[in-house]
């Protein structure tokens, strides 16, 4: 089939400076810096996040029991990967493990949260691009530019699925925004019989509308030409980095819980670790034009902004996961996923997948495994068990480890003998994800921008790169140290000075 058009035409860029600002289709803000030598050409490209939050010191001073309705704060689109990842860590500060159907429920809740994370993000962020071409005028490229382009029947069917999606999430996490569900040891509040009837027709209807999402995609994408060539092209979106994700004990794909896995260039084991121990191989870097951290494993070393073995960036989310892994224990999306790696064997491409743009890819594949969880976990009876909640102990140290949508989210909460925080780290998806999204605009735009030439539709490639990854901003900055003229004052309830921050 032939595609909208991707290239247009080019005029000449009058400075040497090329700023992207803001941003666009995706959580949170930023901005793009691009600077050409003097023959026209990228010397050097940035992705620059210009906001801060400030989570990991604002939350010290607090009840510890009070995180995770705090954290989830942090962003609008994944505030449930930031509840559970929280929860699990409180389980932690708590020591006590969940019941089993107090961990089924937080499971059911959660596949519920990636069906519609993932279809917010290939709908209504991404989809434009490969729907209406990255060269279609910018008041076009957005979600009513895409329902135009595919119809208002298949427009009403994605807003249908993500609303069964929100609907699950608000049966157990009592919002479908910002959820209060979790408690150490477990749930809230049980699952009725009858709303177990009620998800189980929605996720079966979830996995039809994966079905079909991935049908479109294999339509508008693989089978235009023109797309599958910037996908597998090693010119404007590839790098060549480790991965990590949250695999089982057979090392297959798992967002709830299991063993972080680190595989290099190519495809090897790298490092395998409990996530307890995430100090001891991630590290994080800063720079002084960013207010978001840079992840690297500590065991590689920090070595600039280059790809390579010798470096220790890694990547997570989708494709990290896919290439982390050995697949899905779901059948139709095993199916999936095997699909995928014939079309790239078929390209030479046998050891993990570099090909940055594959994230979307993965992303829908992704959409069926979590419908088949949801659907596979409504229908156990067993999930409307009442004992959903196991004893807790004193407080102390946790750490909560789950895969968000857009990668590995850790939470790390240290309480005093009163249960109030002492102590936040917050490794989220994004930060993970800083370093190489640095280096896919760098090589994208280096890739398209030469001799002066520039448009809008080269321009919207160059932030095709980070819009891969799905980035969350919001989520992903909180402090440079030293660097923010900010002074922060935590209070006790009587209005006493708890604790005061400068600079944080």
């Amino acid at each position: 089939m032939s595609g909208p058009k991707v290239f247009e035409e080019t005029h000449k860029s009058d400075s040497k400076r090329i700023t992207i600002d803001p941003i666009t289709r995706l959580e949170g803000h930023g901005k793009i810096e691009i600077f050409l030598n003097d023959e026209g050409n990228v010397a050097q490209a940035y992705w620059q996040v210009p906001e801060l939050r400030g989570f990991e010191k604002f939350c010290i001073g607090r009840s510890v029991d009070e995180l995770n309705k705090i954290t989830p704060r942090l962003c609008g689109v994944c505030p449930g990967a930031h509840h559970l990842a929280a929860t699990k860590a409180l389980d932690g500060v708590y020591n006590v493990e969940p019941t089993e159907t107090g961990k089924k429920l937080r499971e059911l809740f959660y596949a519920a949260h990636y069906v519609h994370s993932h279809i917010a993000h290939f709908y209504a962020l991404a989809a434009a691009d490969f729907v209406l071409g990255p060269a279609a005028p910018a008041a076009q490229r957005n979600i009513l530019g895409v329902v135009d382009a595919v119809g208002v029947e298949i427009g009403g069917e994605v807003i249908k699925h993500r609303s069964y999606a929100q609907k699950v999430q608000e049966i157990l996490g009592g919002k479908a925004t910002h959820p209060v569900c979790g408690v150490p040891g477990g749930m809230s509040k049980p699952l009725e019989e009858d709303d177990r009837v009620k998800i189980e027709g929605w996720a079966n209807s979830m996995v039809d509308f994966a079905t079909f999402t991935l049908n479109l995609f294999n339509d508008l994408v693989l089978k235009n030409q023109q797309y599958l060539d910037i996908i597998a092209s090693k010119d404007i979106y590839y790098n060549e980095t480790y991965y990590m994700g949250l695999v089982d004990k057979d090392n297959k794909i798992n967002f709830y819980d299991g063993t972080l896995r680190v595989v290099d260039q190519k495809g090897n084991e790298k490092f395998k670790f409990h996530p307890n121990d995430y100090l001891e191989y991630i590290g994080e870097h800063v720079e002084p034009w960013s207010y978001e951290k840079f992840c690297f494993m500590k065991k590689v070393g920090w070595n600039g902004f280059t790809d390579g073995p010798e470096s220790g960036i890694y990547r997570c989310a989708p494709l990290a996961r896919i290439n982390a892994s050995n697949g899905f224990t779901t059948p139709l999306a095993q199916q999936a996923y095997e699909g995928m790696l014939g079309t790239f064997k078929d390209i030479g491409v046998t050891g993990p997948i570099h090909n940055t743009m594959a994230y979307h890819w993965a992303r829908v594949i992704e959409m069926m495994h979590a419908a088949e969880l949801l659907r596979d976990l409504a229908q156990d009876k067993s999930i409307t068990s009442k004992d959903i909640k196991a004893p807790a102990g004193e407080p102390g140290e946790g750490i909560g480890c789950i895969e968000a949508p857009r990668g590995v989210l850790i939470h790390h909460y240290v309480a005093d003998e009163e249960g109030i925080t002492t102590d936040v780290n917050l490794v989220v998806g994004t930060t993970n994800n800083n370093a190489p999204i640095n280096l896919s605009v760098r090589q994208a735009a280096k890739a398209l921008i030469k001799n002066w030439e520039v448009s809008p539709g080269l321009l919207n490639m160059v932030e095709m790169a980070y819009r891969a990854y799905d980035p969350c901003n919001s989520c992903a900055t909180h402090s440079l140290p030293g660097k923010m003229p900010i002074k922060a004052v935590v209070r006790n309830p009587d209005g006493s000075v708890y604790q005061e921050i400068q600079n944080f």
